[in-house]
């Protein structure tokens, strides 16, 4: 590869300061990092942590993500094969309506889907549409991100990397590829930018864009005809299992709901949903490695996953068969569902805009795992609450860094008056 690093080297005069391309220089500083170390370094003093700079750090997060990138693929595979079997009548006691197949088209394409249990072709059938919006994404995004780092003077940073990896993972396999860059650009612009860019952004990005989405674009971003990538054909696609039970009058209803609740499927994530949300063992994986490499705090995932479950449990144990449908849905059930896993793993972990005191990351990880939990149960009309959650957590965590920060200092202050008056 020296050839490469020859070619880069020539073309480096040309993006320095008096250069005909000075203005592009964090185009060809992107590009050169992204290939390379950096070749220079401090000629001061200067104090090192670890080796873990920006770049390292979001290529492990990425790392982390591919498992759910690769379950994204093949459940949105899976589901529209199983429509396409649904609407074809080849499933077990479904409906053949060729009427509606001819009206709509769909004939030769129920002919090419593969079968469900074939699962390169699911995978392949998925990646047609998480490819799309994953390019979209980084195309509007990335752009975005060079406009600013021209303007500003600086390199492209790394993190649009991650963000542009998860927002993808929290959307609906249908939405539309116009409204993928939509979001994309108002998190980037609204979410990270005008506050100064990665580093100093309060709010997680991919959530500020993916909650624009929700309430600019509901029809197409949440709802009951959005999950499955086959089409809308009455019992081929629908609401999630929340949106199902948030419907239902009573908890003695959804009791009796549940009751076919299969843990096994949601588990591993062969269900409906946002295309990377819906595997919580995959989710489980990155966990593992954002621990493992010290990137993920385990104190936030561990705070989150105890405020969620005991918030869930207080309401499924206090509440009666009068109550709303959804105290019916168990402290496990809610784990296995939504977004609550990957948001968890990956969302509440920003190391951005979450908390940084060691005892803050508890207390804002038990507020998310608390609000979510009641956003699902207490609101029927938004009966996911995860994203919500995490963007009031972003919000508080500097208010409850500062009181941590604020109680330690007291706390020293106080050590050092009684010592002094022990010398006196």
């Amino acid at each position: 590869m020296k050839w490469l690093r020859k070619i880069l080297d020539s073309q480096e005069p040309l993006f320095k300061n008096g250069g005909k391309l000075e203005k592009l220089y964090p185009l060809y500083e992107a590009a050169d990092t992204f290939l390379y170390t950096p070749g220079e370094t401090t000629r001061g003093p200067s104090h090192v942590r670890d080796a873990l700079d920006l770049k390292r750090m979001m290529s492990i997060v990425v790392l982390a993500l591919l498992p759910c990138v690769v379950m994204a693929c093949y459940n949105t595979g899976y589901q529209a094969s199983l429509g396409a079997a649904y609407a074809s009548g080849s499933s077990a006691g479904a409906p053949s309506d060729t009427a509606v197949m001819d009206a709509l088209g769909w004939r030769s394409l129920v002919a090419g889907l593969p079968d469900s249990n074939n699962f390169w072709g699911c995978l392949l059938l998925g990646a047609t549409y998480f490819i799309p919006v994953y390019i979209v994404c980084m195309m509007a995004g990335g752009m975005c991100e060079v406009v600013f780092s021209i303007i500003r003077k600086h390199e492209v940073n790394e993190g649009f990397l991650v963000t542009g990896l998860l927002f993808p993972l929290t959307l609906p396999p249908t939405i539309p590829l116009w409204q993928v860059a939509v979001g994309i650009i108002f998190g980037v612009v609204i979410g990270k930018e005008v506050f100064g860019g990665t580093g100093r952004n309060f709010l997680n990005p991919a959530l500020t864009a993916r909650a624009f989405l929700y309430f600019a674009y509901p029809a197409q971003s949440s709802g009951d005809k959005v999950w499955n990538a086959f089409g809308n054909v009455d019992g081929i696609s629908g609401a999630t299992i929340l949106g199902n039970v948030a419907a239902l009058p009573n908890k003695a209803e959804a009791t009796q709901y549940l009751q076919g609740f299969d843990y096994a499927n949601y588990g591993f994530g062969f269900c409906m949903g946002s295309m990377g949300e819906t595997s919580t063992l995959f989710c489980a994986l990155g966990a593992l490695i954002l621990v493992m490499s010290g990137i993920g705090s385990w104190r936030i995932m561990l705070s989150v996953l105890v405020g969620g479950l005991a918030t869930a449990s207080v309401l499924f144990f206090a509440s009666g068969d009068d109550n709303a449908a959804m105290f019916a849905m168990s402290p496990i059930q809610h784990l296995l569902v939504g977004s609550f896993a990957f948001g968890l793993v990956f969302m509440a972990t920003d190391p951005v805009s979450a908390s940084m005191t060691d005892a803050g990351k508890y207390i804002y990880g038990g507020l998310i795992g608390f609000l979510a939990i009641m956003i699902r149960v207490i609101n029927p009309a938004y009966p996911e609450g995860m994203m919500l959650a995490i963007l009031v957590g972003n919000v508080f965590a500097p208010l409850i860094d500062y009181f941590v920060t604020q109680r330690n200092i007291n706390r020293r202050l106080q050590r050092w008056s009684r010592n002094t008056q022990v010398e006196a």
